[in-house]
């Protein structure tokens, strides 16, 4: 039987689930399997899950489940105020602590890279390629001192903001019906954050910033434009989603879009609802084929971060994704396309490797 078509993913939270447990020894657990979340490597495994980035996340001390507040016919979560490079600098270094012992531990099956080189050898040699990510940027200082630190140990990849504000811009909040022009875009020092991951070849993703934040970022940005995990606004209207005219600058940056799987950016009523079909992710997988092209999309499956339909249910079930994609009539080369060569396309056009 044909082996499926490896899914390389642009988003992921089971480096903050790992953290928030508090124990030694939670490598092992990602490793070995367990009951919690929604990604592990043995149901990546059965999954054909080949890896893509994960992140890095330091939540706030006042920080609701923002899951369980969007709720109702409308909602706008309140979120937490900003928070120092000094309060976040211990628990990302923690995260990508976790991330290397994996890499230590997994026998060489689990691999961090830094090229897209590398993703492609893990690919052929069915090692898991992770690229880590920093999701919000409050980790790092004014003066980027930390930046240059955690590039050297491999990161590849920065959201400048999370939802809260931060020194370096402002996030689009949780609000549904909303578009996602909330306030005001990039800081001053926002916009140095952005010319440095240029010089650096630093990915920036732009799925947490605000439309003035993403506007900002396409002007001063010479790289392609990502959205690691990010849906369209025309199919539901939340403001975490991006609109056509947002979609057009990715598709004239040669960026990339990456489906998020989370019901509430899916669903045209916005709702936390795992009992929600795959035909839902599909009408944003056209909508985005219709304004961005078949090269520009890849998915971002946010898991452990959001909850996703019960079809796929956690990262064991992307098979029913592409069965999904299979009974649309996408051709093999296609559906590689959606898989993995567009993401590992674009990030080395932006990497330069």
């Amino acid at each position: 039987m044909r082996s499926p078509i490896p899914i390389f993913d642009g988003h992921n939270d089971v480096l903050l689930r790992l953290f928030n447990k508090q124990s030694p020894g939670v490598e092992q657990l990602f490793l070995e399997g367990e009951k919690d979340g929604q990604l592990d490597f043995p149901r990546a495994v059965i999954g054909g899950f080949a890896g893509g980035m994960f992140a890095i996340f330091v939540s706030s001390r006042d920080e609701a489940d923002v899951n369980e507040l969007m709720r109702g016919e409308s909602y706008d979560v309140p979120l937490p105020g900003l928070i120092s490079a000094k309060e976040t600098l211990r628990s990302a270094l923690a995260m990508a602590a976790i991330l290397f012992r994996i890499e230590r531990r997994s026998g060489g099956k689990f691999k961090v890279c830094r090229s897209a080189k590398e993703i492609r050898s893990c690919i052929a040699s069915d090692v898991l390629a992770a690229v880590m990510h920093l999701e919000g940027a409050e980790p790092i200082d004014a003066d980027f001192n930390s930046l240059d630190v955690l590039y050297e140990a491999g990161l590849r990849s920065i959201g400048p903001v999370w939802s809260r504000p931060n020194i370096f811009g402002h996030g689009v909040p949780f609000r549904f019906p909303s578009t996602p022009d909330t306030g005001p875009g990039l800081t001053e020092l926002g916009k140095n954050l952005v010319r440095t991951c240029n010089e650096r070849r630093i990915a920036l993703d732009l799925s947490h910033l605000n439309e003035q934040g993403f506007w900002d970022v396409a002007r001063l940005s010479n790289a392609p434009l990502i959205a690691t995990h990010s849906n369209a606004h025309s199919v539901c209207p939340h403001a975490r989603n991006l609109t056509d005219p947002q979609l057009a600058a990715v598709r004239d940056s040669g960026g990339i879009v990456g489906i998020n799987f989370a019901t509430c950016f899916l669903r045209p009523d916005g709702q936390v609802e795992s009992r929600t079909g795959l035909d839902v992710l599909l009408r944003h997988l056209d909508h985005l084929i219709q304004h961005v092209g078949i090269e520009r999309i890849g998915f971002g499956s946010d898991f452990d971060g959001a909850k996703v339909p019960e079809a796929i249910g956690d990262v064991s079930g992307l098979g029913s994704l592409r069965d999904a994609l299979t009974s649309r009539g996408f051709s093999d080369d296609v559906m590689s396309k959606l898989c993995q060569e567009n993401w590992i396309d674009v990030l080395e056009r932006t990497w330069g490797a």
